[in-house]
Parts: structure tokens; sequence; C-alpha cells
């Protein structure tokens, strides 16, 4: 099966550090500091004469220094529809052709026509300057989206996708530390499209790395979950890099902040989130609500015909289990180990560890 696009696809089973910048952003910040550099002095060298190039040359790298700051305050407002730095590139340069369509260099020609010696000069200058910042933006913002959300700006993408694979799961640090996920993903009930927020596998990393034995040993057992799962053919799992919208939201809204991007089902135990998480309409998947609507439900006074496999705690007691694991113990059928009894259940408790179910054997027996 094809595996779907993402930013980052997981190479290896530990967290990488999230980096704020890449090296294609840096080359690009690199390469516009040079074009308002090159058109400072451009400008200066028409207005001011070759004197003064270097007034020019620094207002062109104060005019960089001022965009890439304002591109760095952008991070946390990425437009997460771009797919590629060329979509943003089109875009940014789009903007900019609209933008010069108003003619914007004539009406500084007619303000400024004492300090401006060459319009053409000026009009040339001022139109690369603005190609060269909105494509900037645009490149800059594309590289940080995630091609995940790119159907944000296209919706056929979406629903090309959907009709393909599926919706995505996106999973939390609860479900991926439950030992039962790998055998639910490869049993081909759910969609094997699996997002991880990054947030999430920096969780398990600490985990991992607990002095406490419990947490510890959830957290490896996370980590081997998601090895498991990476290595299997039918399964793709991939990283989403969260940008909360706020730095006091909890874990559990940029899940559901996530989810709602993205437009996954949320994959999870953790019966709060659930609740949470439905109440916004995300869709959820809860494995342990999966887990009790699998359970037959024993009632008082249900008749059924059980194989007697063991002694119980008392002398006369008899234990047997259901197909799915419960245990139902029988009074007085100590004697009948290794045969089949019509019982009849008399009573229930629920325990931490699940249901004991108590029976007597039927009279007609």
């Amino acid at each position: 099966m094809d595996k779907l696009d993402s930013t980052t696809v997981l190479p290896r089973v530990k967290p990488v550090p999230k980096k704020n910048s890449t090296p294609a952003i840096n080359v690009t910040r690199m390469l516009y500091l040079l074009v308002c550099e090159l058109a400072g002095s451009a400008l200066a060298f028409q207005s001011l004469g070759p004197d003064k190039m270097w007034i020019g040359i620094t207002l062109g790298l104060l005019v960089g220094a001022f965009f890439i700051m304002v591109e760095s305050l952008m991070k946390q407002f990425s437009i997460r529809g771009f797919s590629t730095a060329t979509l943003g590139l089109v875009v940014g340069l789009s903007c900019a052709w609209l933008l010069n369509t108003v003619r914007i260099p004539e009406l500084f020609t007619v303000t400024f026509s004492n300090h401006i010696q060459r319009p053409e000069d000026f009009a040339l200058t001022f139109n690369v300057c603005t190609y060269a910042t909105l494509g900037f933006l645009g490149t800059v913002i594309a590289l940080r989206s995630n091609k995940e959300d790119f159907a944000l700006i296209i919706p056929y993408v979406r629903f090309r996708q959907e009709a393909q694979k599926g919706r995505p799961l996106l999973l939390d640090s609860d479900v991926i530390t439950d030992g039962r996920l790998p055998a639910l993903v490869n049993s081909g009930f759910l969609e094997n499209n699996l997002i991880v927020p990054r947030f999430v596998l920096e969780e398990l990393q600490i985990m991992s790395n607990s002095p406490s034995p419990g947490r510890r040993q959830r957290g490896q057992r996370g980590l081997d979950s998601l090895e498991n799962l990476r290595s299997s053919q039918r399964t793709r799992v991939s990283i989403h890099d969260a940008t909360p919208a706020s730095p006091d939201d909890t874990h559990d809204a940029i899940l559901t902040q996530i989810a709602l991007l993205i437009n996954a089902k949320l994959l999870t135990t953790n019966d709060n989130l659930s609740k949470v998480a439905r109440l916004q309409e995300v869709t959820v998947l809860n494995i342990n609500d999966l887990a009790d609507s699998l359970k037959p439900k024993v009632s008082v006074g249900a008749h059924m015909n059980l194989a007697i496999v063991r002694t119980g705690k008392e002398a006369h007691q008899g234990v047997g289990y259901l197909p799915d694991g419960t245990m139902i113990v029988v009074n007085n059928a100590v004697t009948k180990i290794g045969s089949a009894l019509d019982v009849t259940v008399i009573s229930t408790i629920n325990t931490s560890a699940g249901v004991m179910v108590f029976a007597e054997i039927d009279d007609k027996t």
C-alpha cells in the first residue's frame, strides 16, 4: 500500500529535538538579505550618487533584518495549507503582482519628485523589493507547514485522500503506551495512517528515562510499540510538529486542536480526553470502549454451559472462564473439574481487576 506523504516520517524510535529553523530557511534568509542590500545600493546609487551607496546598503540590510524578524514572529501562525516552497513562492509573487498593479512607485515618484532623479529605476527597484519580500515570506511559511494540512487550501486533495485511505488517526501518549495498540492496528480494523505529535514523542522519551520503574516501563513500552508499527509494511507513522495557539494550552487541548486542523480521528484510552474532544465535535476512538463493547454482558439469572477447569479459593468452588477471559466461580463444583456444567449466575462483583461472577450448578445437572 502506498504511504501518505507527511512532513516528517519517523526515522527511529527516539524523537529528534525540534529545530526552530531548517537549513533551507536559513539559505532563503541569506539570499533575501543579499537582494535587499543590492536593491538598497542600487536605489542609493540612483538617488544619492555613488558616494552614498553605503546608506542604501545599510537601509537594505535593516529592511531585510526587519522582515526576517517579522517572519520569525510569524512561526506561531504558520499557514498549514502550503505543502511545498514552490506553492508558497507562487502565492507570494502573486500577491506582489497584485500590489504592484496599484502603481505605488508612481505615487512615490509624484510625491518625492524632487529627490527621485530616475523614476524608472526607482520603480524597478521597488518592484524587485516587493517581489523578493512577499516571495520570501510565502516560501518560509510553506517550508514550515505540514503537507498533511494541504487540504485547507485545496479541499479536493483531502477528499481524494479520504476516499482512498480514510482519515488519519491521531495518537496520544496513553494509547501508545497501551500494549494492545500494535495488535489492534495490524488487525486491519483501523486506518493505518498514524500521526504522532512531536510533544508526545518527547513525553515518551522523558518517561523512558524516568527514575520511577513503572513510568520508565510505560515509556519504553510506548517506544517499542511505535517501532513495531513503523517497521510494519502496512502502517505509516508520521510526526506532526504541533504549535499550540497559546503557550498555556494543555496537551489535551493541543491534541484536540490538531485533530480539528487535519481532520483526523483521535485514538486514545483517556476517558476525560474522549469526553472533551467529543464536545468539540472531534471523532474519538477509545480502545477501552471497544473492549467493553466486545465483552459479553453477564447478568444475574443468566444460564450458560461452562467448562470447569480448576479449583477456586474455597475448597468447594470450581472455576471456569468465558471466551473473553471473564472468570466465573461456581459453588460446589470442585468435583466437576474437567467437565462442562449448566450453571446459573447468582451474583456479580465489580473489582479493580474486572468483574467477578458467581454461579450455582443447575438442579437438573
